[in-house]
């Protein structure tokens, strides 16, 4: 038996507003992108920055609560999973492009910063992770920093 894992931390800032979109059947879907920095000591001797972009996405209510409390530039912890999509084009030419498919987003600093909204089961209601919704004004986790 062979194992695998798809498992993706992030924490970064966001680099535009979520854009909160609905299926067909409904269900939310909330995309935005975020920023994560890394600083690194070159060869040099010198630190140099880096920094990569990444495109989240959020079903159900949590994507819904992620459109309502999160705005561009606000901090957000981000654990997923890493999903490659193909489209096509308008002049018929195939893309790919690599998404993070969010299961916990945990938004940090400012209003309710600290609260965590996970993705929920079956009914699609979301599992907050502190025992309070996002604008209860409840006290957030146990503390815990995930860094």
């Amino acid at each position: 038996m062979s194992a695998s894992l798809n498992k993706v931390f992030l924490i970064g800032n966001l680099t535009r507003d979520p854009e909160l979109r609905f299926t067909p059947q409904g269900t939310a879907i909330a995309k935005f992108g975020i920023a994560v920095n890394r600083q690194y000591k070159g060869s040099d001797g010198e630190f140099k920055k880096e920094t990569n972009f990444f495109n989240i996405i959020v079903w159900g209510k949590a994507g819904e609560n992620c459109s309502k409390f999160l705005t561009k530039g606000r901090a957000v912890h981000v654990e997923g999973r890493l999903q490659n999509r193909t489209y096509e084009t308008q002049d018929k030419q195939k893309r790919t492009v690599t998404e993070i498919v969010a299961d916990n987003v945990q938004f940090l600093g400012g209003p309710g910063g600290g609260r965590t909204i996970e993705e929920g089961g079956s009914d699609g209601a979301p599992d907050y992770g502190d025992g309070f919704p996002p604008d209860s004004g409840g006290v957030g986790g146990d503390g815990d920093v995930p860094f």
